[in-house]
């Protein structure tokens, strides 16, 4: 497969540039020149002078200058010129052997003073274009124009707070990390909430296959834009609400992101190219103990917890005797494992492009090499990309294009998913490298085999390492390499049935794409012995994706002869195929680390080795008929209604019909506002009302499937029933309501959108519902709820002040989305977590409160001495027993009867009995943010010199800091933060930090102590440009140079006390929360970028 992607696009791109190259040339080389004059010999500028065959194709074109002049590149003598301009009578004359043309044209008799012509700008929807004055839905646009000096890999990281209602977060500052995106918050409980991807008008499969494992990553991890280069990209237009998102059906539920890419004009060739530059920093990190502070800190909770001092001839990591040189060189260090596995980062990003063409046939082609070196050793990203845009007119009538992309991304990520984690949590007396017995470095990594942290025991997914691994032998030793390749070719074909009224259109689009991840942990990593099974793993995983796509589009837009109304109709057919393979090998236990491919005759099968494949098949098919009617561009209707098939239903619900209707009332085309025209351009009122549907994410869940056993009988493997079958699972269904308001002032100096919207989900998903045994299953799929969304949007652009040399422009965004569970199946686990554990949350799906909600006790600080443990009442008095004895407070379940001492944590005694349980236990937050958004100013000088600067920002969203839980609760050999300086020591002590205790007691429980407001404010970019003046281009024989500096993360203001406050929350638990778990943070980056075209 990997081969034929290769072939066939090298194939392809190789005809296409001969082509190209062909055109460029020109047959004869024949050039023509002269000069266009009017009627009074004065220079005419503008005027098409193009070559014309005999059937009246146009060859090629150019354009006079504003001397009148022309020269032009001819294919044959045997053709003819022909001259038109708007204010003149065009005229055609033979080319034979002539190469002067000095040409007087006639003025038109044509009265223009009564004529306006009036430039709209058209929003894409992927279906069709509308005017965007006319708009009845919730859009927004962006150019990539305003995002081109940003220094970003995928073209959702520069999105970032730039879009009302659109809240994309990082999941990790590693190269090819993925980035979370939600439209109007989260709208499913564990169907897809990632808005639908379409490119130049057809789909672009982002979503991770249900069966995809690859080692049980985090599909987040995977960034679903990494394929489409930025430098290709024209526009973007977001649609929000649901009458906007109903014409892409089941697949655009969570909102639609709309990508036009460029594409070829009429005129000589033009090559552009850019360069960018980066060098990138990580923040500081969290300050954490040395050596000397760590080996205090451990005999002392080793003495809390046992009441006996800690055997330094048995532990012998604390010893510290010379006599024993390989303790006391490879555990007497002061190692800082964050900064070992921690680098400066760069970034080199070239794009090469050119486009041309005539009346005829317009091109656009793009190179593109990215290479970016991530912050932590082991991480890079390097991604090659190619894109060849063709538009040919085969007449009149009829439009051909073809779009090529392929995209080829190298993505080496740290075997360890969180491998921060694991290096702020070893010890830091122990050394990185090996000592010998006469205190030499002997350049190997001290990997040993086990010590006081623990052992490396072998793993099921990449995220459970922990022990004595080596932070910087994981790094740079182990692989974790994924490399994907796709190609995906476009055709388009449209043809004018009548002229400017109808128009058919057909699409089909290929995407093939290969992802195969390759990792290996070799035994200088673990330290193992040889003999163990679970020495140099490797696992090969191979994911072949194949869709297959087609739209039909008939759009019908009548010439009517009362100007006042406007009609648009068009109906659309849409067909899906996908198609997966995946494929999986896990082996282990070569004699030779060099030997890492899992199919080595020599490797063993371990315990958790396996080879498996899997194939599974989706299709969907969609019509709409979608009608707009304006009268007198005040009064804008527009209807819809779709109708979705999906293959992964049954046959009674497998089809689904959503309507939507959306209007807009043009308030300043009313008489009664004429007095407001001189400082009002537009105000318009909007509403809409729509429906989207989901479809459930695994593939035949309406079948009974079955699964081998590893029982067998006679030689055979054993059978049983894996599935249940699900004949009556239904659509999840979005209902959106949205009213909005549109103001444009004083020549558009001023322009306001607001919106305000409500989306409620029913018949939720919710899938491997544990049910009773007794029915043979312990886990269905089911609808099982209802959730709402609703908020608001505010977008803000002016221009404060502008004058001849002077323009200063400001930006402002705002949006509060509130999530609220309004009714949940009395079938559904309404909760998940264990209370009873230290460092455990409850998580609850409970009506009237938000998805991602988690609950645990309140923390109060830290029981002085041994009067502050006794039990009180409501009123403030010790609680006496039935004996008459003082009631201390304990820690109290069934199975738990732990009385609280001297330098222990304090939490609430809700009801005052005396007990901390569940009885205690409150609502502490949820991970969705109140507000998001962005703003900025900027300020240009002559249009050469521009300064930009733009802020981003988040408020009130709850994160379980798990980091500050896992370095500073004391309760292991893990290395802990400095903040454990001020611990409790005595009685008497006042502080906020516990005492330490080794594997004993129960302070880190799930509650507040650990639960903080990681509302930020972030300095996100300040960028300087400068565009060359046109004469100094001109001279360098190029059409324009400019060159920037960027700086991005500059500052982040937050009280958040993690090391970034922009935490997410991870994965498709339905009960998942927002935890910061270390993963790297957004790195401070510097840029500097270049820009030519000649």
């Amino acid at each position: 497969m990997k081969k034929l992607i290769i072939q066939l696009t090298t194939s392809f791109c190789l005809i296409l540039f001969l082509h190209f190259a062909a055109s460029a040339q020109g047959a004869p080389g024949i050039i023509v020149q002269g000069t266009l004059l009017d009627s009074d010999k004065k220079p005419i500028s503008g005027v098409t002078v193009a070559e014309v065959d005999a059937e009246g194709r146009t060859i090629r074109a150019t354009r006079t200058d504003i001397e009148g002049n022309f020269s032009l590149k001819i294919n044959s003598n045997k053709h003819r010129l022909s001259f038109s301009h708007i204010s003149h009578r065009s005229m055609d004359l033979p080319i034979e052997s002539r190469t002067t043309f000095n040409v007087a044209l006639e003025s038109s008799t044509r009265d223009l003073s009564d004529v306006i012509v009036i430039s709209q700008r058209r929003i894409d929807n992927g279906m069709v274009a509308i005017s965007e004055k006319n708009l009845t839905t919730a859009q927004a646009r962006i150019s990539a124009k305003d995002m081109e000096e940003m220094q970003a890999a995928s073209i959702d990281q520069a999105l970032q707070g730039r879009i009302a209602g659109v809240d994309i977060t990082a999941t990790s500052g590693d190269p090819g990390a993925g980035m979370q995106i939600r439209i109007r918050g989260t709208s499913s409980v564990n169907s897809s909430n990632d808005p639908l991807i379409v490119v130049d008008g057809m789909p672009y499969e982002t979503q991770i296959p249900s069966d995809f494992n690859f080692g049980a990553a985090d599909e987040l991890g995977y960034a679903s834009l990494l394929n489409i280069a930025p430098s290709d990209i024209r526009e973007i237009t977001i649609l929000k609400d649901a009458a906007a998102t109903a014409i892409w059906g089941s697949r655009a539920a969570s909102g639609v992101i709309v990508i036009t890419t460029k594409r070829g004009g009429v005129g000589k060739p033009t090559i552009s190219y850019t360069f960018k530059g980066s060098i990138m920093k990580q923040p500081d990190a969290i300050p954490m103990l040395t050596g000397d502070q760590y080996s205090t800190l451990i005999p002392e909770a080793f003495m809390n917890s046992t009441g006996t001092a800690l055997n330094t001839q048995t532990v012998k990591e604390f010893q510290y005797d010379p006599n024993d040189p390989y303790w006391y060189f490879n555990y007497g260090n002061n190692t800082d494992w964050i900064k070992s596995i921690t680098q400066t980062g760069w970034t080199q990003d070239h794009n090469i492009s050119m486009t041309g063409g005539g009346e005829k046939a317009r091109y656009y082609a793009s190179l593109g090499y990215f290479n970016q070196q991530g912050t932590t050793r082991g991480t890079y990203l390097s991604r090659i990309n190619t894109r060849i845009n063709l538009d040919y007119n085969v007449s009149d009538r009829i439009l051909f294009r073809s779009d090529l992309s392929f995209s080829y991304t190298d993505n080496n990520r740290n075997f360890a998913e969180n491998l921060r984690d694991i290096a702020y949590r070893k010890m830091p007396n122990m050394s990185i490298y090996e000592y010998d017995e006469f205190g030499n470095n002997s350049g190997s990594f001290f990997s040993p085999p086990g010590n006081i942290q623990g052992q490396y025991i072998g793993i099921s997914s990449s995220s459970n390492i922990s022990g004595t691994v080596n932070p910087l032998a994981m790094a740079k030793n182990a692989k974790n390499n994924i490399i994907t390749q796709r190609v995906t070719p476009h055709f388009n074909l449209q043809y004018d049935i009548k002229k400017s009224v109808l128009k058919a259109t057909f699409d089909v689009q290929f995407d093939i794409n290969n992802t195969s991840n390759k990792n290996f942990l070799p035994q200088t990593a673990t330290g193992r012995p040889w003999t163990e099974p679970s020495v140099n793993r490797a696992f090969n995983g191979d994911l072949d994706v194949f869709n297959v796509q087609t739209k039909s589009n008939l759009v019908y837009t009548p010439k009517l002869k009362n100007l006042d109304h406007d009609v648009l109709a068009f109906f659309s057919f849409n067909t899906y195929d996908n198609k997966v393979v995946f494929q999986e090998i896990l082996t282990s236990n070569t004699a030779s680390s060099v030997l890492q491919d899992p199919s080595s005759p020599s490797r063993t099968l371990s315990g958790d080795s396996r080879l498996s494949s899997s194939q599974s098949q989706t299709r969907s098919l969609g019509a709409l008929l979608n009608g707009q009617y304006s009268y007198k561009d005040k009064y804008i209707i527009n209807a819809g209604i779709r109708a979705d098939g999906n293959s992964r239903f049954g046959p009674e619900h497998r089809y689904g019909l959503f309507p939507s209707a959306s209007f807009r009332w043009r308030l300043s085309g009313e008489k009664f506002m004429e007095n407001t025209l001189k400082y009002i351009d537009d105000l318009s009122f909007r509403a809409s009302y729509g429906h989207s549907g989901n479809a459930p994410r695994r593939d035949y869940s309406y079948f009974s499937t079955y699964s081998t056993f590893n029982w067998t009988y006679l030689g055979m493997p054993g059978v049983y029933p894996s599935n249940m079958e699900l004949q009556d699972l239904r659509w999840e269904t979005i209902v959106g309501k949205n009213i909005g308001i549109n103001l444009s002032m004083f020549k558009k100096r001023i322009t306001m959108d607001v919106e305000f919207y409500k989306n409620t989900t029913t018949n939720m998903f919710y899938p491997g519902l544990q049910i009773s045994s007794f029915t043979g299953f312990d886990r269905v799929d089911m609808n099982v709820g209802t959730m709402d969304n609703q908020g608001f949007e505010v977008s803000l652009n002016t221009i404060p002040y502008k004058s001849k040399n002077w323009q200063v422009d400001f930006n402002f965004n705002i949006a509060r989305n509130v999530n609220v569970i309004r009714e949940i199946s009395e079938f559904y686990p309404t909760e998940k977590g264990d209370l009873t554990a230290n460092g455990q949350y409850r998580s609850f799906m409970q009506v009237n409160n938000p998805f991602g909600s988690f609950y645990g006790f309140k923390y109060l600080g830290v029981y002085k001495d041994a009067q502050s443990t006794v039990a009180r009442d409501g009123g403030g008095k010790p609680i006496i027993g039935p004996n008459g004895q003082t009631v201390y407070m304990k820690f109290n379940y069934p199975s738990i009867g732990y009385t609280f001492q001297p330098g222990d944590a304090m939490y609430e005694d809700i009801n005052h009995d005396g007990n901390i349980n569940f009885q205690d236990v409150v609502y502490l937050g949820n991970g969705n943010p109140l507000f998001t958004g962005g703003f900025g100013p900027s300020v240009s000088f002559k249009g050469q010199w521009k300064l930009t600067a733009f802020f981003n920002y988040r408020y009130k969203f709850d994160v379980v800091n798990g980091t500050k839980m896992t370095t500073t609760n004391m309760y292991t050999f893990d290395n802990q933060s400095t903040a454990v300086l001020r611990r409790w020591r005595k009685e008497g002590d006042e502080t906020d930090i516990p005492r330490a205790l080794y594997r004993t007691g129960y302070n880190w429980l799930g509650s507040d102590r650990y639960v903080e407001d990681a509302s930020f404010l972030r300095f996100r970019t300040l960028t300087l440009r400068y565009t060359a003046p046109k004469k100094f281009v001109e001279k360098l024989k190029f059409k324009n140079l400019s060159g920037y500096v960027t700086v991005e993360n500059i500052m982040t203001w937050t009280k958040y006390t993690g090391q970034d406050p922009e935490v997410t929350m991870r994965g498709s638990d339905p009960f998942r929360v927002a935890v910061d778990y270390s993963f790297t943070p957004p790195v401070k980056t510097f840029t500097v970028g270049l820009t030519a075209s000649f």
